[in-house]
């Protein structure tokens, strides 16, 4: 069977995210205000064969710990995603 992953990797809370300020710092050239504590991480999106959601989501499980994620200043979370993948998109 294959099934869809999404890996969220994000900044540990407390750990510096230069990109988050930067998104923070530009809220007010564009107007927008009340949006605050912003953190900028990335969604890795995959799709596993395995025999069994169980096996599958240890491989994901794996990936992030090892592979995807700094486990010294990120943290990840991962989610069975339904349907096709997002790269499928109808937005230009």
């Amino acid at each position: 069977m294959e099934i869809r992953f999404a890996v969220n990797v994000r900044p540990k809370p407390g750990i510096l995210d230069p990109q988050g300020r930067a998104v923070e710092g530009s809220l007010g050239h564009l107007g927008i205000s009340g949006v605050g504590e912003v953190r900028v991480g990335r969604r890795i999106e995959l799709t596993v064969t395995a025999d069994d959601e169980a096996s599958a989501r240890a491989v994901v499980d794996r990936l992030a710990a090892e592979l995807l994620s700094n486990p010294l200043i990120e943290a990840y979370d991962v989610e069975v995603l339904e349907g096709a993948s997002s790269l499928m998109s109808t937005r230009a």
